[in-house]
């Protein structure tokens, strides 16, 4: 039996930015209403006719981490993909990264977890390096929201948040059993499945179906969110699925060097900050810059914090998501 360990990041943003003011132009909203509510200044949205889609991003990411890493792609034994926004219905995008990275028979595997999708990845990772199973795991967390979201007054609410981009790790064996990975918790709760969902197209109301009806008032496939209710859940289990990984660890909150959350709202994070009396230092946050990336919000963080030192040899880490589903979960990591 082994541990498993992260040796390899990266991060990829499209280079648009969009910021709160030029939102203020196309729709109902104001540059003071999103950041109260959200945090959020500016996003990175995917420019029509540009060559980055979902799983492309993820390549550019996975690059990053693989030279990190020092290793080959051809070294890669399993590819997880975590996304809600795949390139195409179906095959999953994660084969579309083998494809690209020229690694022959690799499995691939899309996890369809939404905001928690990383951390779930994660976790799957280091299961099948723990028993031997796999050795060189390359986790992908990838999300193109921008060409999916009512980018009107009538969408505002949830358009404002989200933000494209991908954040890649690679995770291969520990023999210490005090390093990398110590634990996952993973959650869901599917009674609240539609409160935070995109319903249609379904097999219940297939394509065809929906252009016979020819509504132009029809957001069924746009994404819906009851905010405020997917907020004081959010912060519940964010609190319970945290804590439970630290007293697995044997860890007090005042010994974390650093904990990033999903970056669904920054008054989320400072919620749970606040809970556990940690500093400003202790919790990382890039939200402001790039919106809501759903499944790459982590890797993205994590690769940023990784590379600004501020998680380094020793770092007592934590990830933590909350998402559709609803699914949580948290990883605790002795880096």
């Amino acid at each position: 039996m082994y541990n498993s360990k992260i040796i390899g990041l990266g991060k990829y943003l499209p280079e648009n930015v969009v910021t709160n003011a030029d939102l203020e132009k196309i729709m109902d909203t104001s540059d003071a209403w999103i950041q109260e509510r959200t945090g959020i200044k500016e996003r990175r949205h995917i420019l029509k006719g540009s060559d980055d889609t979902t799983y492309y991003m993820g390549v550019k990411a996975s690059k990053i981490a693989i030279e990190r890493a020092g290793i080959s792609p051809q070294e890669i034994d399993l590819i997880l993909f975590a996304t809600l926004s795949p390139d195409y219905y179906f095959p999953g995008s994660g084969v579309l990264v083998q494809e690209a990275l020229e690694i022959p028979n690799c499995p691939a595997m899309d996890i369809r977890m939404q905001c928690s999708g990383f951390v779930y990845a994660v976790a799957t990772a280091d299961q099948f390096i723990k028993t031997g199973m796999y050795k060189n795991v390359l986790v992908i967390g990838s999300e193109y929201h921008s060409g999916g979201l009512d980018m009107t007054s009538r969408g505002r609410n949830i358009s404002v948040i989200f933000g494209d981009g991908a954040g890649a790790v690679l995770m291969t064996r520990e023999k210490s059993k005090k390093k990398g990975i110590l634990n996952s918790q993973l959650h869901s709760e599917g009674k609240y499945a539609q409160e935070l969902s995109l319903i249609g197209p379904n097999t219940r109301r297939w394509v065809p179906e929906i252009m016979e009806e020819n509504n132009p008032d029809d957001i069924s496939y746009f994404p819906h969110m009851n905010g405020q209710f997917v907020f004081k859940n959010a912060v519940v289990r964010f609190s319970e699925v945290i804590m439970a990984g630290l007293k697995k660890a044997g860890w007090r909150p005042q010994e974390i060097d650093i904990l990033i959350p999903h970056q669904a709202n920054l008054r989320i994070s400072q919620f749970v900050q606040k809970k556990f009396g940690l500093a400003d230092k202790q919790v990382y946050n890039n939200i402001q810059r790039y919106g809501n990336t759903t499944a790459a919000s982590i890797p993205i963080a994590l690769t940023e914090a990784w590379e600004e030192g501020k998680v380094k040899k020793g770092s007592k880490v934590i990830l933590a998501a909350f998402g559709s589903g609803f699914t949580w979960g948290s990883i605790t990591i002795q880096w």
